[in-house]
């Protein structure tokens, strides 16, 4: 199946439309902050999102089936770690962006705000 830029067949895009979805809940993008340093058990993770066992569960189920974090089990105890580390380099990336938009936006206040004293 050859494409071009402009006819991108339906399946990448929707493969792609997945996995941007997967990074668009928040929950999911605390998570990922937390395993930024390492890998971290479930029960860590519950602590840390102040959240319910099954929640963080579900997330990490999300993310585990689209090859963003990798589990690893220690006796009753499963650790996760994020095997794709793309993900955080595309974070940045976004995050960088919309500190500069939010910066521009701020500029302009400033510049308004000044012009009306004399």
């Amino acid at each position: 199946m050859t494409s071009t830029p402009n006819n991108l067949p339906k399946e990448v895009l929707q493969h792609v439309a997945e996995y941007f979805s997967i990074l668009s809940e928040p929950m999911r993008l605390k998570i990922l902050n937390l395993l930024r340093d390492g890998e971290k058990c479930v029960q860590e993770l519950v602590e840390a999102t102040e959240t319910s066992q099954a929640n963080v569960s579900k997330h990490l189920k999300v993310m585990l089936q689209a090859g963003i974090l990798s589990r690893r089990s220690e006796g009753t105890a499963a650790y996760y770690r994020v095997e794709d580390d793309l993900t955080f380099e595309l974070c940045t990336l976004v995050c960088d962006r919309l500190a500069a938009r939010i910066e521009q936006q701020a500029q302009s206040f400033r510049a308004f705000s000044l012009s009306g004293k004399q």
